[in-house]
């Protein structure tokens, strides 16, 4: 499938998540962003060095500013099950904004055309790193990562854009 690319609509997927009592959940990306505009950002991997240490930490720093420029939801979406996103949103006490979105068998990610296989390192399929920034369901901007690089799918390249 080809990748996902500005003027594309977003495909609707389901996304599970832990709710308060840790009983599993599920949403639809259309039911988040119909009507809104949302920033969807996509990581290879939960617990991952870039992930926890840069891309996801920088969309938490910069969560206010995105709102402040009209951004209704901030929604990051990792190839994990949803016990395992929710055990790295912990780690992230200081996260008001940012919702944990698990894409278990990376279905959704596949509808996007981002998928990355990263089976011959032992990870199976993963998610390329990426940054959609959405409006009423429609790609506006998407900046999509080649390879385990990190220079374009940040929020200072989204904020530039609003």
């Amino acid at each position: 499938m080809a990748p996902i690319t500005v003027g594309d609509v977003i495909p609707d997927g389901t996304l599970a998540y832990l709710d308060e009592e840790n009983k599993s959940q599920s949403v639809t990306i259309h039911t988040l962003a119909a009507g809104k505009k949302v920033i969807i950002f996509g990581v290879p991997g939960a617990f991952t060095p870039t992930c926890s240490l840069k891309h996801v930490p920088g969309f938490i720093e910069r969560a206010e500013e995105l709102k402040g420029k009209g951004v209704d939801e901030i929604i990051c979406i990792s190839v994990n099950d949803p016990f395992v996103l929710n055990s790295w949103a912990k780690t992230f006490p200081e996260n008001k904004h940012v919702k944990f979105l698990a894409d278990g068998s990376a279905t959704y990610t596949h509808a996007l055309g981002l998928e990355l296989d990263l089976t011959d390192k032992g990870l199976g399929i993963r998610s390329k790193r990426f940054a959609l920034l959405v409006e009423d369901l429609k790609v506006k901007v998407a900046n999509v990562e080649g390879g385990g690089e990190f220079t374009i799918s940040g929020p200072d390249d989204i904020i530039k854009t609003l």
